[in-house]
């Protein structure tokens, strides 16, 4: 292994130039400069991470804050944290993911103890009991997600409030007046989840301004809870003929309900869902959808981090456009005899 006295060796300097050039301490001429960096790309030096972080008052790791609490789609949660990590890596960061539900003190145990640099925090409430603490640590932060009063926080997420006002218009488009969301489980509601609840209320919102007979039903993550959604729905709702989905597991199940219960899609029922784009691919009928852009998420995220880390200032929200793709779950409502 190479060590920094092989570097001072081969570049004709101490040890502690070397050390200087590597952290900036103390200044140097730019000729000594640009020879140890020589000597360090010619022997291959790494520098070792503890003595790095020493030098540097850094520790070049991130936290990812996603608490894995019910509810939650963890394939869905675990794409924005491989994006998250693949963008830090090349920013030369490692990061450390909490799954812990531990709220405030969690993050307070993290923060204090040194050892990240910074957060991204995901699984964002409304009314988020974190968001106190967040405002006031020393640490920079960013949320994926929005909560009610984002003041004071950098966050960036889809638009889902715009998402849920997509589906809508282009089944209203489509000539569909009697629409439903089925959207997550009850828990999540109950949580006060902002990107949720920003679902139901986009999908109200162009609902109502359409004039459309609509309604909203939490649904668990279970085939079982699918086809009692299904049965509801057409109980409640015979006129049905448009349905959003914002529940991942439950997406085929759902289809196959309907289907079951005598519904084709889309000749008698255009679905519309909110959810990765290779999901809504790979349905059996696939699904016209709005989709997660998790890789853009998570690299803006830790692109915005790296921004604050450096000093820069950087936009309190970013908000990204809904993007909808045609798949063959959507088609014109067909008049009743």
């Amino acid at each position: 292994m190479v060590k920094i006295t092989d570097v001072a060796r081969h570049a004709g300097v101490s040890p502690s130039t070397v050390s200087y050039a590597l952290s900036g301490k103390r200044p140097i001429s730019e000729e000594t400069r640009q020879r140890v960096e020589a000597s360090i790309r010619r022997l291959g030096y790494r520098p070792h991470a503890g003595a790095r972080a020493l030098a540097s008052n850094r520790s070049n790791v991130l936290a990812l804050v996603v608490p894995l609490r019910a509810g939650i789609h963890v394939p869905v949660v675990m794409q924005f944290a491989v994006s998250v990590v693949t963008a830090a890596r090349r920013h030369d960061h490692d990061v450390l993911l909490l799954t812990q539900e531990e709220g405030e003190e969690g993050l307070r145990r993290v923060a204090d103890t040194a050892l990240v640099d910074a957060l991204i925090v995901m699984d964002v409430q409304l009314h988020d009991p974190r968001l106190p603490l967040l405002r006031t640590l020393d640490r920079p932060s960013v949320l994926i997600g929005f909560p009610s009063r984002p003041a004071g926080l950098t966050c960036i997420d889809l638009d889902f409030k715009a998402a849920g006002e997509l589906c809508v218009e282009r089944l209203a488009g489509l000539g569909h007046r009697v629409v439903a969301l089925v959207g997550s489980p009850p828990e999540v509601y109950v949580r006060g989840t902002a990107f949720a609840q920003r679902v139901v209320e986009g999908f109200t919102t162009a609902a109502d301004r359409g004039g459309l007979v609509s309604c909203v039903h939490p649904c668990d993550a279970s085939p079982a809870a699918a086809r009692r959604v299904a049965e509801q729905l057409l109980r409640e709702q015979p006129a049905l003929t448009g349905v959003v989905v914002h529940n991942e597991p439950v997406l085929e199940p759902l289809i196959d309900a309907f289907e079951q219960l005598g519904l084709r899609v889309p000749a008698d029922l255009s679905v519309t869902a909110i959810c990765p784009d290779e999901l809504a691919g790979n349905v059996r009928v696939p699904v016209t959808s709005v989709a997660l852009p998790s890789t853009e998420v998570g690299t803006r995220a830790v692109e915005l981090l790296m921004r604050k880390l450096g000093g820069a200032d950087v936009p309190e929200a970013t908000l990204l456009a809904p993007r909808l793709t045609e798949r063959a779950s959507t088609a014109p409502r067909t008049p009743a005899p």
